[in-house]
């Protein structure tokens, strides 16, 4: 694995409505990696079931990216408390100073799974070779 991608070990689960966001999460935790975010990759590249987990964020962009994608915005609790749908390449969404954490995921993930402001999620982070949940 190299230092400036993360590869999709982890999930995201929305709790209240209890379906899966993302089944193949990657992590963004270093300062490259949440740079980069999804910079390079192709619409083919990023489909239903992966999502990119930025950890800090407040804000993110979809410069130089040829595809929407759906962005919820989390506390430290990981609650949402703000969600852009569909944002188009070669946009800057809001910067929003309560998050700690932003979500993305393939355009559309959003609506399809009811997910909306208030909804608690459940993030696994795990790195390769980590064991999975008991």
């Amino acid at each position: 694995m190299s230092t400036t991608e993360s590869v999709p070990s982890g999930y995201a689960l929305n709790r209240t409505r209890r379906v899966y966001l993302a089944t193949r999460l990657a992590v963004a935790d270093r300062h490259w990696t949440r740079l980069r975010g999804l910079i390079g990759k192709r619409a083919g590249e990023f489909r239903e079931g992966d999502g990119l987990w930025i950890s800090p964020c407040r804000g993110v962009h979809t410069w130089l990216m040829g595809f929407s994608i759906d962005v919820a915005y989390l506390t430290g609790d990981h609650v949402v408390l703000h969600l852009e749908h569909s944002l188009a390449p070669w946009r800057f969404a809001p910067v929003r100073l309560q998050a700690t954490s932003v979500l993305e995921l393939p355009a559309n993930t959003l609506r399809a799974t009811g997910t909306t402001i208030g909804d608690e999620l459940e993030i696994e982070a795990r790195t390769p070779g980590d064991a999975p949940p008991a």
